[in-house]
């Protein structure tokens, strides 16, 4: 079984810096960040491939944001770059062992359970 649990995250001002992290137990897979702002859906936010090879990134946080990860330690890391009020959600680490479309919600099979990040103006 695997768990995912997230870190980080609170509050900052916007053009401020955060991090949020997430440790995975259970295996090594593909993951991704998302995230779920009041009254939205969950939207792709970022995601990185097993070996840490290959990147994507949503086109609102392209050049802000960076996903990385460390198999060793068995983490993802977003690091949130020039925040916006508009970043603000609960941001969510998904991994999954059959994920076709990195961008894709409905791909990841285990999701953490989320961690607030606040951006005031």
């Amino acid at each position: 079984q695997v768990q995912l649990v997230e870190s980080g995250g609170g509050l900052a001002q916007a053009g401020d810096s955060l991090r949020v992290s997430c440790t995975a137990s259970g295996g090594t897979y593909p993951m991704g960040w998302f995230r779920q702002a009041p009254g939205k859906e969950r939207e792709f936010v970022a995601a990185i491939t097993y070996s840490g090879g290959i990147t994507y990134y949503a086109n609102s946080v392209k050049g802000r944001f960076t996903i990385s990860r460390d198999n060793a330690k068995n983490t993802v890391s977003l690091q949130m770059n020039s925040l916006k009020p508009e970043d603000t959600a609960v941001y969510y680490c998904a991994a999954g062992s059959r994920v076709v479309d990195m961008t894709r919600r409905d791909d990841y099979s285990y999701w953490g359970q989320g961690t607030q990040v606040t951006v005031s103006s």
